[in-house]
């Protein structure tokens, strides 16, 4: 907030400011909707595979995202109605608690859709041996894995977040995830027209090569919406460190609201892809909703 103050010193810029009622909203739908997620994976046996568990994974993410943005909105209205001071040991804590939250969902998104490429990369290219290499045991012990390193890691980065060396590390690794993801893409799909040639004899493999590719552009469309949705607020945390004085960084920054809930967004836009790209979580929504048979 302060970096916001100096900035209205330094530019013409003037700050966007969201409504708290659109905040609120916001992510409200986005923890419901993320729940309603998980709550249909949980009901549905068929859904008990290491694909959606991946899908589960990057829905916690998205809760915890809303779930931030909530309680930071939450805390600034706190102390503004002076019931709360910003320089307190509490305040202070309450702020590394919400700072580490922010940076769990951030790398547990990140990780999940790494999981889900490469997930979805040995359905394309090892068919035949994906259930094999990807068992239900593996992919739990995978999450386990990430999760564990995502905690440590968001621990590590709130407490030290004041340091270069640890916001240079996890600014750098936005990116540097985001382009092996992409690289697993282009080989993927460079790669998935001859391997279909190849298992073109098999009875079965138009169909699941036409599965495992429209798994494959649900995947990209994961990817598109969290750089759309991410990047910005990154950005922001790149700039506030290294150039908070400069007029075109502050300008940028002046629109601090509509990244943060450009983050909420995100929660809300990914379930929406769940249901729409999978006929068995719509089937499965139906049934919750409508108590069908």
């Amino acid at each position: 907030e302060n970096i916001s103050d100096f900035s209205l010193n330094v530019t013409d810029c003037t700050q966007v400011v969201v409504p708290e009622e659109v905040f609120f909203t916001v992510a409200a739908a986005g923890i419901l909707e993320n729940l309603l997620v998980l709550i249909a994976v949980v009901r549905n046996k068929n859904l008990h595979l290491p694909m959606y568990f991946f899908i589960c994974s990057l829905a916690i993410s998205d809760m915890l995202g809303s779930l931030y943005k909530t309680l930071e909105n939450i805390f600034i209205i706190l102390c503004k109605m002076g019931y709360l001071t910003r320089r307190g040991d509490f305040e202070k804590k309450l702020d590394d608690a919400m700072d580490s939250m922010f940076i769990l969902s951030l790398l547990g998104s990140i990780f999940s859709l790494l999981a889900i490429a490469a997930d979805r990369y040995i359905t394309i290219f090892y068919a035949l041996r994906y259930h094999n290499i990807m068992t239900l045991r593996r992919a739990l012990v995978i999450l386990a894995v990430i999760w564990t390193f995502c905690a440590g890691s968001s621990i590590a980065i709130a407490l030290f977040s004041y340091e270069a060396a640890t916001v240079i590390p996890f600014t750098i690794l936005f990116p540097l995830m985001m382009f092996f993801i992409l690289c697993l893409y282009v080989h993927m799909f460079l790669l998935a027209r001859s391997h279909a040639k190849k298992i073109a004899s098999l009875p079965t493999s138009t169909v699941h090569q036409r599965t495992n590719m429209k798994g494959a552009i649900t995947l990209t469309i994961f990817l598109g919406v969290f750089l759309c949705c991410w990047a910005p607020f990154v950005l922001h945390i790149l700039l506030a460190r290294f150039c908070p004085h400069n007029p075109y960084c502050a300008c940028y920054m002046s629109i601090f609201h509509v990244n943060g809930t450009l983050i909420m967004c995100n929660a809300i836009i990914d379930p929406m892809i769940f249901a729409f790209r999978s006929p068995e979580l719509r089937s499965t929504f139906k049934k919750m909703f409508c108590c069908a048979r």
